[in-house]
Order: C-alpha cells, then structure tokens, then sequence
C-alpha cells in the first residue's frame, strides 16, 4: 500500500474508533455501564489498529495490549509511545468479553456486573489511548 492509502486506511481506524468513545460516553449517560465498558475497549483497540495501519501494516487479534505490544515489530517509536498506557490497555482488555454475554461472568449479567465507576475508568484509559495515537499519527 502507498504511504497516501496508508494514512487514509488509518484515518478510516481512527475515526471509527472516535466514534466508538462518543458511543460509550453517550452509554454511560444513559447508565448503560457494561455497553459503555466494551465501546471503551473497541475505541482503544482501533485506535491501535490506525497505528498499524499508518506504518503499512495490518493488525491482528482484539487485545489493546497485545496490539502495544506487537508494535515493537513494527515501529519501535510508535511501541514505546504506547507502551506507557499497557497498564490502561490491560484493563481494557478484561471488558471485551464479560461485558457483551451473559455467560462471560458466573451467575451474572453484564447489566448488573459494571458500574459507573467501570464506565468513568473505562473511558479515561480509552481517550488517553486516543489521545497518543492521534499525537503520534499527527491527526
């Protein structure tokens, strides 16, 4: 892919990854606090996708984590931009799943499993994640 196909690609990430945090914080309002969790998670995790997808690579898996992490292959730079938020990309990652089913938690739902405080965490560690991927990017 070329660099202008490169930065589109990534654009397209990094906007449906913002529209996913304006989704989460909409859920929150509304005391959806499990939806908001995941729509938190999946910002972040597309956001480091629109990295990837800025250096000309193509991302695999669903871990925020991961992701980081396998950066260091691609770009070293962009790896260590993101790797101060591992410890926010951890805790991202254990809202993909147990907020989405209702056998992702024993003898719960996800509607009666996550709070505000969930929530409130949830989006501040997916905008930081945002935040350096745009400041990287230079969105």
């Amino acid at each position: 892919m070329s660099s202008e196909k490169n930065r589109t690609e990534a654009y397209r990430w990094f906007r449906t990854a913002e529209d996913d945090l304006d989704t989460a914080k909409i859920l929150k309002a509304n005391g959806k606090y499990a939806h908001s969790c995941f729509h938190s998670q999946q910002a972040a995790e597309k956001a480091v996708k629109a990295v990837f997808y800025f250096e000309g690579d193509d991302p695999w898996g669903h871990s925020v984590k991961k992701l980081i992490d396998d950066l260091e292959g691609i770009n070293l730079a962009a790896h260590e931009t993101l790797e101060i938020l591992s410890r926010s990309a951890m805790v991202l990652d254990r809202f993909y799943i147990p907020t989405r089913y209702p056998n992702g938690l024993p003898d719960i739902t996800p509607d009666t499993a996550f709070n505000e405080e969930d929530s409130s965490t949830c989006l501040a560690f997916s905008a930081e994640i945002l935040e350096t991927a745009r400041v990287f990017m230079h969105f």
